[in-house]
């Protein structure tokens, strides 16, 4: 118990400081990154549609099965998602418009970014307690997903008002729930039933923020050839998720 504690914790730690990715995009010049920023915002829209079409929602299909629970769950994350909106906007609402004030889609983006961190080190705690070496191949599949993920959620700080700094402090704050997941995992020692109501949960809260949030920002921009440029780039979101499967 004391070796899958030390490995699990080990791993959540090297898993949350890939938040800090952003590191390498402070060098960019604050006008060559605005060019590509709503390309990043596009890739993430990809990216969170295809976690939630390709890894999250099979993988709870094949644990529950396909039916009215597994639906109920992914609305519930939809709903829960709807009502938080709602209230982040109720708060813009009733608080000075000032310099620096950042958009309610970035603040979402956080918030199923915890989710779904939260979910990681579940599942990294879970995968240690069965064995070692299914521990490194969940945390190995981990990394290189969350990889892509970071960057384009880095993308949608920066596009939503956070300054470069601030993006990665706030990213790396919602990599921290990884660790906290991972402890719950731990101690629980069974937590399947908690994750089998998460997965779909999160899976609803990615294709809320997603449709809701990310893709009517895309819509703000009309010229064709850039338009052509956010489906490329959204398309690759959802072709570096599906080429996760390969590594299965």
């Amino acid at each position: 118990m004391h070796v899958a504690w030390l490995y699990t914790l080990i791993s959540v730690i090297v898993v949350s400081l890939l938040s800090l990715i952003g590191i390498f995009f402070i060098s960019i010049k604050a006008n060559k990154l605005k060019d590509i920023l709503i390309y990043m915002v596009s890739f993430s829209a990809g990216a969170l549609m295809g976690d939630a079409f390709i890894h999250l929602l099979p993988e709870a299909v094949e644990k529950i099965g396909f039916g009215v629970q597994i639906s109920l769950y992914i609305l519930a994350g939809i709903g829960f998602f709807f009502i938080l909106e709602k209230f982040i906007h109720w708060r813009h609402c009733h608080m000075p418009n000032e310099k620096g004030h950042v958009h309610h889609f970035a603040v979402m983006n956080l918030f199923g970014d915890l989710v779904h961190n939260f979910i990681d080190g579940l599942i990294i705690a879970a995968s240690y307690l069965v064995s070692i070496p299914v521990g490194f191949a969940t945390t190995i599949a981990v990394i290189l997903h969350e990889i892509p993920q970071e960057i384009g959620d880095f993308g949608v700080l920066l596009h939503g008002g956070f300054s470069k700094r601030r993006a990665i402090f706030y990213n790396f704050i919602t990599a921290l729930a990884a660790i906290v997941g991972a402890v719950v995992g731990l101690l629980l020692g069974r937590v399947e039933h908690f994750i089998l109501f998460l997965t779909p949960f999160a899976a609803g809260g990615f294709i809320y923020i997603a449709g809701a949030d990310l893709i009517p920002e895309l819509h703000k921009e009309v010229k064709v050839s850039k338009s052509l440029f956010q489906f490329l780039f959204f398309c690759l979101g959802i072709i570096v998720m599906l080429s996760l499967l390969l590594l299965k």
